[in-house]
């Protein structure tokens, strides 16, 4: 048989195909599922090999050793191979009519005799008919389930002592057809259990009805195409029962006496972990346990995924009841009595592969990394895989799971992964417009360079000669009249080249230490405002000194107020306001006037783009303020409403950049 071990373990994950769902966690009754970076790992050494993850991995990502290969090799080889089915196979192959056809499809493989597994069932069930006479005070836990007595022998060791030291059904039929046909045969034990492959060396293989059912197809082999024929002897008689629960009751003659005796039968994971447990710890008294890792042998992990368990059942009793109905009494008994010598002994070694206890501030501070830092935040969900998150946590303490299999935690921090997302698409959507906005500046600045130089010379020139031609003309002529237009627009082509050399020039900003709450004070009291146009002044800075250029900065705020008066026709509120975040200074210019239309926002800091009539400005005052914030480390941005329906019309500029400026802190 194949020796099963970390590096070729009976029980595995096809890791392209787990899908992260931790069924097999929640599932598993030893917890040998170790999840690493989100992968489900079957732990050899913890594993039962109960098949549970297998039975219940809807992705079949959880498989197992196969050994159709090892059999076909045997059944090729000169060497005299028997076949033990084990007898629920009528629950899997529900299709054929008739159990001799089966018989005759498995000898077709190549087989050279197919026994029952039932008969040693018979065998078995005698000695346990001769313990209960023997054994009245001591508990006896049934072995015929390889996966309990692996469960027993690595969880509760200290009941190892109790389980029956009985060869289970298929050890005691190899026994059998071996002291009948000879020591040099080689046996193949076919059923629904995975852990068979791994129960004994005395079987040479293994194979599970599905595997079974792949040999058939592989070959060809169905029942229109065989001659039915009984199984080889020895045959069985009540020993066809075993699969279903209770069944080894029933052969030992006890069904219906489970309190009376002091009995007690169960089956599946969380039945047989509560009997074990409540045992253990004393609370109940028993003479007698019989478990089932599955729901009967029916419900096998080497059986095909159905859940008709009923409908199995039935198959079985009404498979048992033809079998005895035509039972050659005379003739078993007479096998029974030919092999009541033979040896159905077993010896059974511990495994303890129980973890250590934790202490509770260890498993605390996991729960508190996972946001659960009192009851109340304990869901208990089950998510995970795990039945609380107490669980979970000692899991993780032990390299079994992660806390990202917590589904509310992993929530929470999904939720705050989009929010850092966002943040960020924000700031790289500030960054691109900026950029873009630096670029268009840029050149902007160079145009303007060149366009202001090339105009200031003639500009000089029409300047020098309309002042000469005004000396020379009469003062309230109509000629005298129309120099004095020319030299004012002159003048004010004059202003314009000079705010272009100002937006051209690339500023290196003189930073001096300042109260800015001083500074921005004296600019809003400078303000020249209208009476109908109320100002006001706040501010909440804890520590008001800076590092501005005084020039500069006074620029900003004397064109930003100075704009806020202008936007506001009708009269208004004007604002400014003062607040520190961390060691950012903020200021904030509002009016309530008649606002930007949205088709404008993006424009604002466009050079020479004003909303202004003609002659009112040159749009170059705000492409200058946002040069002016940035060369001081810093942001500007615009909030505006100029729908009443929809509140207050009005704009506010928000303004913020580092109170230390003078030195690069980025």
């Amino acid at each position: 048989m194949h020796k099963f071990s970390e590096n070729n373990p009976l029980v595995y994950t096809v890791k392209n195909r787990c899908r992260v769902c931790y069924t097999c966690v929640r599932d598993c009754p030893a917890k040998a599922i170790r999840i690493i970076n989100g992968q489900a790992e079957v732990i050899t050494e913890r594993c039962i090999a109960c098949g549970s993850c297998v039975k219940v991995c809807s992705q079949g990502a959880k498989t197992f050793y196969e050994s159709i290969s090892p059999v076909e090799k045997l059944l090729l080889s000169d060497e005299k191979v028997i076949a033990c089915v084990a007898p629920s196979f009528p629950a899997e192959f529900t299709a054929i009519k008739d159990y001799r056809l089966f018989a005759a499809m498995v000898k077709k493989l190549g087989f050279d005799k197919v026994v029952e597994v039932s008969f040693g069932a018979d065998v078995v069930a005698k000695k346990y008919k001769e313990k209960f006479k023997t054994d009245n005070d001591k508990l006896v836990i049934s072995s015929d389930c390889p996966a309990i007595v692996n469960y027993i022998t690595q969880y509760y060791p200290d009941l190892v002592q109790n389980i029956a030291k009985i060869a289970s059904p298929m050890l005691a039929i190899d026994r059998i057809v071996r002291k009948e046909y000879g020591d040099a045969i080689k046996t193949v034990f076919i059923g629904p259990c995975i852990a068979k492959k791994a129960e004994t060396d005395e079987i040479d293989e293994v194979l599970t009805f599905t595997e079974l059912r792949k040999m058939f197809e592989a070959h060809g082999i169905k029942q229109q195409n065989v001659t039915g024929m009984e199984f080889d002897p020895p045959h069985a008689g009540k020993g066809s029962l075993f699969p279903v629960s209770r069944g080894l009751l029933q052969n030992i003659d006890k069904l219906g006496e489970e309190i009376d005796n002091d009995i007690l039968v169960t089956h599946g994971h969380a039945n047989f972990k509560d009997a074990l447990e409540e045992v253990a710890s004393g609370s109940i008294k028993l003479k007698y346990l019989e478990m089932l890792s599955c729901d009967g042998c029916i419900m096998g992990p080497g059986m095909s995924k159905s859940k008709k368990r009923f409908k199995r059942q039935s198959k079985i009793v009404n498979y048992v009841k033809h079998k005895l109905e035509n039972l050659d009494t005379l003739k078993w008994e007479k096998n029974i009595k030919k092999f009541e010598t033979i040896n159905l002994s077993r010896e059974l070694n511990t495994n303890d592969c129980r973890l250590a206890k934790h202490e509770e501030d260890d498993i605390a501070a996991i729960l508190a990394s996972m946001g659960k830092k009192s009851a109340s935040d304990f869901l208990n969900c089950g998510a995970c895989g795990y039945s609380t998150c107490m669980e979970h946590a000692i899991a993780i303490i032990d390299g079994l799971a992660e806390s990202e299999m917590c589904l509310p935690y992993t929530i929470e921090q999904l939720h705050n992964s989009f929010e850092k997302i966002n943040r960020s698409k924000s700031k790289l959507k500030d960054a691109k417009l900026a950029l873009e906005h630096s670029e268009k500046l840029a050149g902007m600045g160079q145009l303007s360079a060149g366009i202001a130089h090339e105009l200031n010379n003639p500009l000089g020139v029409i300047t020098m000669y309309s002042n000469i031609l005004k000396e020379e003309t009469e003062p309230g002529s109509p000629m005298y009249q129309d120099l004095e237009l020319i030299t004012e627009q002159v003048d004010r082509c004059k202003t314009i080249v000079g705010g272009l050399l100002n937006f051209a020039r690339k500023n290196q900003v003189r930073l001096v230490e300042r109260n800015f709450e001083q500074f921005a004070k004296h600019s809003f009291d400078s303000l020249l405002k209208p009476d109908n146009v109320k100002a006001e002044f706040k501010s909440d800075l804890q520590n008001p000194m800076v590092w501005i250029d005084n020039d500069q900065m006074a620029q900003v705020l004397t064109n930003l107020e100075k704009n806020a008066v202008e936007a506001m026709p009708e009269g208004g509120v004007l604002s400014v306001g003062l607040t520190e975040v961390k060691n950012d200074i903020k200021l904030t210019i509002s009016d309530t006037g008649t606002g930007i239309s949205k088709e404008n926002i993006d424009k604002i800091f466009t050079p020479f783009f004003t909303t202004k009539g003609i002659g009112k400005g040159t749009g170059l005052g705000l492409p200058l303020i946002y040069g002016i914030i940035k060369m001081h480390k810093g942001k500007i941005s615009i909030e505006s409403n100029d729908n009443p329906e929809k509140g207050q019309t009005g704009t506010t500029f928000i303004i913020s950049f580092p109170r230390n400026g003078k030195f690069d802190t980025e």
